[in-house]
């Protein structure tokens, strides 16, 4: 069992989303950056979609009241064990009776706290990710709080197999505070104006300090269409690029709504959807098109990479044993 000391900022319990609920209109929630998500828990033994915290900008205090394998990717929020160093994208062992926090904020904005065993929350709707418009899912809908206390399931890593793989670390993403965000065009691509289709990868944007889990909204150069369309709401997805009456682009993010009216200037490929979680307000950002084939190119290798990393880890740990 962990106690939460302090909730931190925003911590949640999230595991991959909510799905095949969206044509009710129950939005997919799940982890900002599922990649991180996926090898934290990859790292601890877990099946991909067990749930775990997630933890922005401000880290929790978590007293752990038993023996435990941890291990934390994503952003680095300087994690520490009882004053000691936590090393990101690798296994650690935790002793019961000591405490982990966090310290100053210094790459990214979100990290993921993986526990062997998985965060025991119950089940809604197929899922334990938290959705906190509607106080669904996770620790009773909502960010965890001083005095929680989350069950753990049964790990499949041990502690002394734990400590023997604390060398042992995954491929992390090239997170920054100003990346190149890879997109395709949106489904009303052309009905934007040639100087905003022009300006849209030309020119910076940055993130508005008016954004969270739903939808990252930017501040740069204003986009309209060539002349005014009535729309019909249509099906959005993660990394959906609207674009509103202002003419202020919204990246619609895990919490999006399961429908939108607003027209779709680009959709951000899949495998730079970390890149664009980790940011934070006032951070800049740059657009780069690329084709829906060179998408799926990269998406079949980053998962090559990590069935391969998987398998990799397995051999390992059947040979330690």
């Amino acid at each position: 069992m962990l106690t939460i000391r302090k909730g931190g900022m925003q911590t949640t319990v999230q595991d991959l989303g909510r799905f095949g609920f969206q044509k009710y209109g129950v939005v997919a929630s799940g982890a900002m950056d599922p990649y991180a998500l996926r090898l934290a828990n990859l790292l601890v033994g877990n099946e991909d979609n067990a749930a775990a915290l997630e933890i922005t900008l401000m880290g929790p205090e978590i007293f752990f009241e038993e023996d435990a394998v941890i291990s934390i990717c994503g952003g680095d929020l300087r994690p520490e064990l009882d004053g000691r160093a936590v090393g990101l994208w690798r296994p650690a062992a935790v002793t019961k009776g000591q405490t982990l926090t966090f310290g100053k904020l210094h790459i990214g904005s979100r990290c993921y706290l993986a526990v062997a065993g998985g965060i025991d929350v119950p089940k809604v709707m197929n899922s334990r990710s938290t959705y906190l418009r509607a106080a669904l899912g996770g620790y009773q809908g909502r960010a965890l709080e001083a005095g929680d206390q989350l069950t753990i399931g049964k790990a499949v890593v041990t502690q002394k197999l734990a400590t023997q793989e604390e060398s042992w670390f995954a491929p992390s993403p090239s997170y920054s505070s100003e990346p190149v965000i890879r997109v395709t065009p949106g489904r009303q691509y052309n009905l934007f104006s040639d100087d905003s289709r022009k300006r849209f990868f030309s020119e910076p944007f940055s993130l508005n300090s008016q954004s969270d889990r739903m939808g990252y909204r930017l501040n740069g150069p204003r986009l309209s269409l060539s002349e005014k369309q009535e729309m019909i709401s249509e099906a959005v997805a993660f990394g959906s690029i609207q674009v509103p009456a202002d003419g202020n682009p919204i990246i619609l993010m895990a919490d999006r709504q399961t429908v939108g009216g607003y027209p779709k200037i680009a959709e951000v490929i899949t495998v730079d959807l970390p890149l664009i979680s980790k940011l934070k307000p006032g951070d800049r950002l740059r657009f780069k098109e690329v084709s829906v084939d060179e998408a799926q190119r990269l998406l079949r290798l980053q998962e090559k990479k990590i069935n391969c990393l998987k398998r990799a880890i397995q051999l390992k740990r059947e040979v330690m044993t």
